[in-house]
Order: C-alpha cells, then sequence, then structure tokens
C-alpha cells in the first residue's frame, strides 16, 4: 500500500531545526525516521534539532556517527542516531542491534537506502532535496508514526496561524488519553500551553453495546474543555485563557498558569493549600451552574450525568483489575454479584442528595498552586474536560484521597473536612463519609474506588 507524502518548503536552517522539533514531538519507541538527501541537504541540521529537541538540551553535543555507526542518547524517548554510510554491508546490522534498540527508543537513520530491507514497514522517510534558496522536506510513510508526525506539522500550522509560528516547543505532559500538552515559548512572550486533544476513539463495546468511554461520559473533544473552561471562568475559578482554538482538530492555545505543584517537594500535602483548594470547592458547590455550556462557535456542550451506569463502571476497575492482580484470577462470578449489590445498595442512598458540577480529577496532579496571587486565583486548575453532573462530595474525595499522597499520614482529609465545615458546608461530613471504629469504611461513597473495608 503506498504511503502518504506531505511536503515543507524550508526558506533557511531555522526552519529545518524547526521542522526537527517537531518530528521529535512525535517520536515513540519502535519508530524510525530515513534521513534521506545528498551531502548538505541539511540532513546533519535536522539530526541535531531533533535530538536536542527530545534530550531538552539546545546545546547538546551531537557529533556524526560517521564512524562509530550508531551513537545513542538518553532522552524523554531513547534516541538512537544512525549513519550507515560507512556500511560495507547490510548484514551489520544484525551486529547494531537495531530491534533491542527499538523495543524502548526511536531511531533516526542517515543512509538507510544501505539496508532498506532492516526496517520496518511503518518507517517514515524525510527526504531532503536543495529548491531555490531553500530546501525541500518530503515526508512520506504510513501508519501510526506518520500520523503522528502529520498531527505535529498540523500544530505547527496552527501555532503560525495564531502568530506563534516560529515559538520553541516544549514536551509537558501527557495523560492517560492521547491527549498531551507542550510548553511554547517566543521571545520575551509569557509561555503559553499548546494543548494536543485529538477526538476520542470510543473502543469495542464492553457493555449493553457501548464502548467504556461512552458509559463514564468521558470527553470525545476538546469542545467539552473549552465550554467547561468558559463556565468555570464565569464562574470566578482560575482556569487557563484560550487564546486560540481549532475544534476540528483538537488545538488549543491556552496561556499557562504556572509550574508550582500543589504538593510541596517532597510530595508532601500543605495545610494551606488543601484549605485554600477546599474553599474553592465551597464557593463552586454554592453556586449553580447552567449545564448547557456554550463553546464560543455557535456549539454547545450539554454535561454529562454521573448516572448509576457511570459509577458503576468506574467501581468495576477494581474487580477487573485489582483482583486479578492480587489473586491471580479473574473475579468469580459471585464475587462480582455481591460486589455489585452492595455498590448499588450505596448507590441508592445517593437519590435526592446534593449534585452540582463535578470536576472529576480534583487532586494535585490538576491543581497549580499561585503563591502569588490572592484568594481563589491561587489556585490554576487544568483537565477538567470530563466534568459531569455529579455528587457534590466527589471532588472533596478526589483532593483529600489524592493517588499522589499518604492520606493518613498526611491527614489531608482531616483538612478539606474541617475546611468545608467552616465555610458552613458540613453536610460533605454527614452525606457521604462513613465511619466505622475511628476509621473510614468506605472512604467517601461517591470516590468510586476502594470497596467496603471487611
Amino acid at each position: 500500500m503506498a504511503g502518504t507524502v506531505l511536503e515543507r518548503f524550508l526558506a533557511a536552517e531555522t526552519q529545518t531545526m524547526r521542522l526537527g522539533e517537531d518530528l521529535a514531538l512525535a517520536l515513540r519507541p519502535g519508530d524510525v525516521l530515513a534521513l534521506k538527501g545528498d551531502l548538505g541537504a541539511g540532513k546533519s541540521t535536522l539530526a541535531r534539532a531533533l535530538i536536542r529537541s527530545l534530550a531538552d538540551d539546545p546545546g547538546l553535543e551531537v557529533p556524526s556517527p560517521t564512524f562509530t555507526l550508531v551513537q545513542s542518547y538518553e532522552a524523554r524517548i531513547p534516541v538512537h542516531h544512525f549513519d550507515l554510510y560507512r556500511l560495507s554491508s547490510a548484514a551489520e546490522m544484525d551486529e547494531l542491534g537495531l530491534d533491542e534498540l527499538l523495543a524502548h527508543g526511536a531511531a533516526l537513520v542517515e543512509w538507510p537506502e544501505r539496508a532498506e530491507d532492516y526496517f520496518p514497514d511503518t518507517v517514515v522517510t524525510v527526504e531532503l532535496a536543495h529548491q531555490g534558496e531553500g530546501r525541500l522536506a518530503r515526508l512520506s510513510g504510513q501508519g501510526a508514526a506518520f500520523d503522528r508526525i502529520a498531527r505535529s506539522l498540523a500544530m505547527r500550522d496552527f501555532l503560525g496561524a495564531a502568530g506563534w509560528g516560529e515559538a520553541r516547543r516544549r514536551h509537558l505532559i501527557g495523560d492517560a488519553s492521547a491527549r498531551s500538552y507542550e510548553t511554547v515559548t517566543l521571545g520575551d512572550l509569557a509561555p503559553r500551553v499548546l494543548m494536543n486533544s485529538p477526538r476520542l476513539m470510543l473502543g469495542p463495546p464492553v457493555r449493553q453495546g457501548k464502548a467504556y468511554a461512552e458509559i463514564a461520559h468521558s470527553a470525545q473533544s476538546v469542545s467539552a474543555f473549552v465550554a467547561i473552561d468558559r463556565a468555570l471562568m464565569e464562574g470566578g475559578v482560575s482556569v487557563p485563557l484560550i487564546e486560540a482554538a481549532d475544534l476540528e482538530q483538537g488545538f488549543l492555545l491556552t496561556e499557562h498558569l504556572g509550574s508550582e505543584a500543589f504538593l510541596d517537594a517532597e510530595g508532601r500535602p500543605v495545610a494551606a493549600r488543601y484549605a485554600a483548594a477546599a474553599e474553592l470547592l465551597a464557593m463552586m458547590h454554592g453556586r449553580s451552574w447552567d449545564y448547557h455550556m456554550p463553546t464560543g462557535e455557535g456549539g454547545f456542550h450539554d454535561v454529562p450525568p454521573f448516572d448509576r451506569d457511570a459509577m458503576m463502571i468506574e467501581a468495576d476497575l477494581l474487580i477487573d483489575w485489582y483482583v486479578p492482580a492480587i489473586t491471580g484470577q479473574p473475579a468469580t462470578d459471585t464475587l462480582r454479584a455481591g460486589y455489585a449489590r452492595e455498590w448499588n445498595a450505596l448507590f441508592d442512598r445517593l437519590e435526592n442528595r446534593e449534585y452540582t458540577l463535578m470536576l472529576r480529577d480534583f487532586h494535585s496532579p490538576n491543581i497549580i498552586w499561585r503563591a502569588d496571587r490572592v484568594g481563589h486565583d491561587r489556585l490554576g486548575i487544568v483537565d477538567f474536560q470530563d466534568a459531569l453532573i455529579g455528587p457534590s462530595a466527589y471532588d472533596a474525595a478526589s483532593l483529600a484521597l489524592d493517588k499522589d499522597v499518604d492520606v493518613v499520614g498526611a491527614s489531608s482529609l482531616a483538612i478539606v473536612i474541617g475546611s468545608l465545615a467552616a465555610y458552613g458546608l458540613t453536610r460533605f461530613r454527614y452525606k457521604f463519609l462513613f465511619f466505622k471504629n475511628e476509621d473510614i469504611s468506605f472512604f467517601f461513597l461517591s470516590q468510586l474506588i476502594l470497596p467496603p473495608v471487611v
């Protein structure tokens, strides 16, 4: 099957370097980039820029591997730079251990035509040729690696349309979904965040003909983020200002809220920060929200409910994953039936209780501490596109029972409950908390992570 072809005109060396950066941000372990071109076409410039971007070190020394044949670099993704010009025969590739290197890293290959049969079908070829005063880059290939590269180039075009085409892109973070985030910098301007949020792939049906994401009501497009961002900002919550958006492709250029973690340098909770977060929750849960939220481009996002099916499929993650991991065997039908019965009895207790806009992932990884601000502005909130209409205690549970914190040792639970109670929200304490012998038996019901403690 013939591959797809993309072309980019590179008018100057700086554009060749930006192409290397764009390619680096798309690479994953197992990828192979084949660099082709005459002497002086810019292969070395492109290779250096790519490797320096992966290593996040613009001054990294990147010598030509002409005599060593391969040079490896420890980076965000290990990258192995091959130069096969002096390869006496393709069979020498066996000694270079390409397959082993690709198991955990990516390969960048100059003079690939000397051993083309050794590369996977998913190899992406980058051919550089002189064209006028500049160069023409011709990229061809097929499969996931090429698709990622094409998307990275589209992100560069998006930045160009927003006036940030010459910005430096740097990997910031990825999450459990296909979303990823980059920091972009340009001259003396404050850095921005580039959000890459492709449309959610639903996956196979798991229940009643529906995929897991459909049942759990996961956001399927970046429109959800945009709509909820607008609503939260209007409601007094410090969320990123969106400066440019392409909802069709799933690209956003947003304000950078800062980089100070919510936890301290040792990963421990800070009482004053937890209190501030609890105060923010008290404010958010004390107001009403319009759940039919505009996206700003004539569309709307309707916030889904955290209904029984969504609760149950979240609770089942424990019995689907944890039980086999501990026992080595899948859960029995009897265990599943009893587990579902107990949870459904608890869900019954949520009927006619307080429901509100539930951010769903209100915990330390998604909260930025801004010590130079005051009031609620001290907390920068990110990653809220999966918000639901659900029990008001859920966000308090996410904060207090943070997966990254030793809850018992840190007493973050007591901090959160005390702060909420101080703001007159004692209902958090009694509607959704259950105690037994001064230990939490269910933690927060709405957290839906742990089964009853026997």
